[in-house]
C-alpha cells in the first residue's frame, strides 16, 4: 500500500496578506506616505474599516441602498431635464 506524501504545513506568514505598501524613493516620505493614501483610498480600506465599526442590520443596509438609489435617480432626472424657453 502506498503511503501519502506528507502535508506541506502553511507558512507562518502569507506575502499576499501584507496589505498595502509603498516603497519610500530618495528618502521622498511625504510623497510615498500620499500614494499609500490614495492606494487605500482606491482599494476602499478606509471605507470597509468604517462600515465595520459598528454592525448595520440587513434592513438598514436596504434601506440605505434604496435612497442611494432614489437620490441616483432624482439627479439623473434633473440632469437630463429639459428646460422650457419662454416664447414670448
Amino acid at each position: 500500500m502506498a503511503k501519502r506524501p506528507p502535508k506541506q504545513k502553511k507558512p507562518k506568514f502569507d506575502p499576499r496578506s501584507r496589505g498595502t505598501t509603498v516603497e519610500v524613493e530618495y528618502d521622498n516620505f511625504e510623497r510615498a506616505l500620499r500614494l499609500w493614501k490614495r492606494k487605500c483610498s482606491d482599494a476602499g480600506t478606509v471605507q470597509e474599516v468604517r462600515e465595520r465599526q459598528a454592525y448595520t442590520k440587513p434592513t438598514e443596509k436596504r434601506k440605505k441602498m434604496k435612497a442611494a438609489a432614489k437620490q441616483r435617480q432624482k439627479r439623473e432626472m434633473t440632469k437630463n431635464k429639459l428646460h422650457k424657453k419662454r416664447l414670448y
